[in-house]
């Protein structure tokens, strides 16, 4: 009798010690406030003081019912301690130190130090009106002056779009990107809103008389993600190196890509499509009118971007609203200059089609309803706004005919991709010998039987010319040329006009592995912009090395527009291999790998396929 009551108990140890654990696991993931953790444990020792002191009597109904309690008290806490939406703070900490006044054309503001107070960051700077109310679907408007000094010390809220729970985005973390930060200072939901047009300055604390080049960066998302505080793009170690980096947030998806004829007849410029775009104009100019109050030089400014952020940064090469306000341009995994754009870019007619779509599914008939739906529940819009178009202002030809026309404005550029840039969204595609050809018609068309020769089924393996095996024969072979054609064919067009002009233009080609997100697209973007220290566990020394040679071939090239700066070392001294020019003739690249060292692009073959198919749509 003792023996089993003494089964009963380990039984009951080991299943409350189960759930207890799963429970606090879910409180962490899930960001509940702190509060919750004490609830949480007292629960959990009440209901053990329960079944240790009632013994033998716990069971049946009682135990039932015990049981029901105690799961029913673990929900509720879970419910009430819930995270709260808050903006994110730019130094994660209690007590950051705070900066002194630093006066912008519209008013004073003050910012933070990060932790060893060699980098002062300025967050969440307001850089136009928001576009809320009658603003939605509008040119962003001037900023109003403000008499008292900002406190600039959180990241202003992303642009509105929809906002995963943060559950599914700490497992995401663990199983996209294997890892995890626990922290005492997580507990919240980040903020998204209208209301989102500000930008974050990083500058390096100590600078000297001289004016320092500038970094303006364009974040990534398919036009209808993102965030301008994401840690991988943070500019705090780009800043130590010499450069005062500024990113920003911008409208995205159907506040920021939706067209409408009604729009474009209210603008005084005739324009409808481009806000998302017109914001990051908005933006360009705040940093070209103020950057020299942070120590930043307004005549030396590069604009840079990743995947849309890049496309992006080649929009703004050819709007005519841009002239005179950056010098150079940097721009990884995406491109606009195909003459038919395969992501990121529409014809007016289509952004019109998708309006009138988006008036019939919200039952509106005329702008001034559409404006009066909340944006909550208009970001649930099924149609699919995550493209630029010409809309006469903003743009106004297709991109590509403005570099044959020679007036694009960057001086330089610095472009690239990475080994594996199509796998990921292309996880759920099941390719074998028999359906690879019919695959390759989405992105080749009448072409797709040519490229099948070009490139055949078994490539990867049989040809040792890939770098990287990006998944094995069929499937590899696939993910190869829908990389080429979604995010490297452009590269290899703008390399091409760019030398075509005798503009100077660098190129790589990111290989290197890690326990992280490895080299997928945006892979590269830690090594870039210095961030691996945030996540130390998953990467090696190998991998700080090639970041610090990375961050200093982008910094010398916003300084002297060239990678490979005066003397081939970088601003902290380090020795950097030898970045040969691009040319037409003579297309070599960067390979950042295991190895630094100049290759043949390996895609070659496929881009000679997908200038026919181009051609010919």
């Amino acid at each position: 009798m003792e023996k089993n009551k003494s089964k009963s108990l380990t039984g009951f140890f080991v299943g409350i010690t189960i759930v207890s654990i799963l429970y606090l696991i879910l409180l962490e993931f899930s960001k509940n406030r702190i509060f919750g953790w004490p609830i949480a444990i007292l629960v959990i020792a009440g209901f053990i003081v329960t079944r240790v002191a009632r013994r033998e009597r716990f069971k049946g109904f009682i135990a039932f019912l015990c049981w029901v309690s105690f799961f029913a008290l673990l929900s509720v806490n879970l419910m009430i301690s819930a995270p709260e939406e808050q903006l994110v703070p730019a130094y994660e900490g209690s007590k950051p130190s705070v900066t002194g006044i630093v006066h912008v054309k519209q008013g004073d503001i003050t910012g933070v130090y990060n932790e060893d107070k060699t980098v002062e960051i300025y967050a969440g700077i307001p850089y136009a009106k928001p576009p809320v109310g009658d603003l939605r679907w509008r040119e962003p408007e001037a900023l109003e002056d403000y008499t008292e000094v900002r406190a600039c010390d959180h990241f202003g809220p992303m642009a509105m779009q929809q906002v995963n729970p943060p559950l599914y985005n700490s497992l995401y973390d663990i199983i996209g990107f294997h890892k995890y930060n626990i922290s005492l200072y997580d507990n919240y939901r980040e903020k998204a809103s209208e209301d989102c047009l500000y930008l974050n300055v990083f500058a390096p604390a100590e600078r000297g008389e001289d004016k320092l080049p500038v970094i303006f960066y364009v974040h990534g998302g398919s036009l209808t993600t993102g965030q301008s505080y994401y840690s991988e793009y943070r500019g705090d170690d780009l800043a130590k190196k010499g450069v005062i980096f500024v990113n920003f947030a911008y409208r995205l998806g159907v506040f920021g890509y939706y067209a409408n004829e009604e729009l474009a007849s209210e603008s005084p410029n005739g324009t409808t499509g481009n806000y998302g775009l017109l914001d990051q104009i908005a933006a360009l100019k705040w940093v070209k009118e103020n950057i020299e109050a942070f120590g930043g030089d307004p005549a030396n400014i590069t604009i840079a971007g990743e995947s849309a952020g890049s496309s992006s940064v080649n929009a703004l090469c050819v709007s005519p609203l841009t002239e005179g306000l950056f010098t150079r341009a940097i721009a990884e995994s995406s491109s606009i200059l195909a003459k038919k754009p395969y992501h990121t870019f529409r014809t007016m007619k289509s952004a019109l089609e998708t309006g009138n779509k988006v008036m019939t599914e919200f039952d509106c008939f005329e702008i001034v309803d559409l404006r009066r739906i909340p944006a909550d529940k208009l970001v649930k819009t099924k149609t699919q706004n995550s493209s630029m178009t010409v809309d006469g202002y903003a743009i106004i030809e297709e991109p590509y005919k403005t570099y044959e026309r020679g007036a694009n404005h960057e001086t330089a550029l610095l472009n690239g991709f990475n080994a594996k840039e199509a796998d990921a969204f292309l996880l759920s595609t099941k390719a074998t010998r028999d359906n690879y050809g019919e695959l390759l018609k989405p992105i080749c068309g009448n072409y797709a039987e040519e490229m099948t020769r070009v490139m055949p089924w078994n490539s990867v393996t049989r040809d040792q010319k890939f770098i990287v095996d990006a998944g094995g024969e069929a499937k590899g072979s696939l993910n190869h040329v829908y990389s080429a054609a979604w995010f490297t064919y452009s590269h290899k067009l703008w390399s091409d006009y760019m030398d075509a002009e005798g503009r100077p233009v660098y190129e790589y080609y990111f290989t290197k592995t890690n326990k992280s997100l490895s080299n997928f697209h945006a892979g590269e973007l830690p090594y870039a912009y210095g961030n691996l220290w945030r996540n130390k566990g998953l990467y090696t020394s190998e991998d700080f090395e090639l970041s610090d040679i990375m961050q200093n071939c982008w910094v010398n090239f916003a300084k002297y527009g060239d990678p490979n700066g005066p003397d081939g070392k970088g601003s902290d001294g380090t020795d950097l291999p030898k970045w040969e020019r691009y040319t037409k003739d003579d297309p070599m690249l960067m390979e950042f790998g295991n190895e630094r060292k100049m290759i043949t692009d390996p895609y070659e073959d496929i881009y000679k396929v997908l200038d026919k198919y181009q051609e010919s749509r």
